[in-house]
């Protein structure tokens, strides 16, 4: 993967233990110590929210607290300030590429989210979360929180390396922000309240697999401005799709799956939908079942 343009957001908040020193291009200030965390669920706190649900329930049987400064990372120092340089660079172009989608497929404007580095433990207008639960976003102060130790995780645990698939993650939490501007996680929030179980997973895997398919939306579209695609790099993304599908993830961690308790799609929905959005790079092609039609 390479840029046309070396384009940094400056939206980013970096709340880690130390600073990283980028150089005032990156605009990437120093970050405050804020604990610990670990790795093993994967993007769950998007259904907490949409539940209405605190996301702090989720991880409150965990064994981190905001006191937790023992906490190491997997990543050397020059590796964190290499993949924090990595995530501006992704920011700053979905910055660029939605707001002009915004502007050409929606008459819309186009509000930047932040993005929270942190590490281990962060504090969010959704609650308090732990590393364990991954990437998430929270629409209620409309920032992406991110423990880079989970691009870690990602090629080690999940087996699927590579800048374009930490590309995959970052647009997809921004595909949540996508949603939260246009109204669809405050539809799906009424909507789940009178809702069985059942009938709610389905609408957060609804949710989820639409956020895949505007992660593809963004790298069609910037394909045609900043983003140069390489050998493999399709690859990348069609991995981490895959590495966080529901059945994966379930067959890891419990050894068998069950279908009716998944929140965010299985593997293969995931790459169809990532794929479906970079097809076209249209976002009415990302309309789903049970969630508003945008477009």
């Amino acid at each position: 993967m390479r840029w046309r343009t070396e384009r940094r957001s400056t939206n980013i908040e970096d709340r880690r233990s130390s600073g990283i020193s980028m150089g005032r291009s990156s605009g990437i200030p120093g970050g405050k110590a804020t604990g610990i965390g670990g790795l093993g669920l994967i993007l769950v706190l998007v259904l907490a929210v949409a539940m209405g649900v605190d996301p702090g329930q989720i991880i409150g049987g965990t064994d981190y607290t905001s006191d937790s400064s023992g906490y190491q990372s997997q990543l050397t120092s020059v590796q964190q300030d290499e993949l924090a340089d990595n995530v501006a660079l992704v920011l700053g172009d979905t910055e660029t590429t939605w707001a002009t989608i915004f502007e050409d497929q929606l008459g819309k404007t186009y509000r930047e989210p932040k993005l929270v580095l942190y590490t281990g433990y962060v504090d969010s207008a959704c609650g308090q979360a732990s590393a364990a639960v991954g990437p998430f976003y929270c629409p209620a102060d409309e920032k992406v929180y991110l423990d880079l130790d989970f691009f870690y995780a990602l090629q080690q645990e999940y087996h699927a390396p590579g800048d374009f698939a930490q590309a995959y993650v970052i647009s997809h939490e921004i595909g949540h922000h996508v949603q939260n501007l246009l109204g669809t996680i405050e539809y799906v929030d009424r909507k789940t309240r009178s809702l069985s179980e059942a009938d709610a997973n389905e609408l957060s895997v609804a949710l989820e697999l639409q956020a895949d398919c505007y992660a593809g939306v963004w790298a069609k579209q910037a394909m045609y401005n900043d983003l140069i695609l390489e050998s493999g790099d399709l690859e990348e993304a069609m991995n981490a799709a895959s590495a966080v599908g529901d059945d994966t993830l379930q067959m890891q961690y419990q050894g068998y799956v069950v279908p009716d308790s998944f929140t965010h799609g299985s593997s293969a929905q995931r790459v169809s939908w990532f794929k479906r959005g970079m097809d076209a790079g249209l976002v009415s092609d990302c309309n789903c079942p049970g969630l508003p039609v945008v477009g």
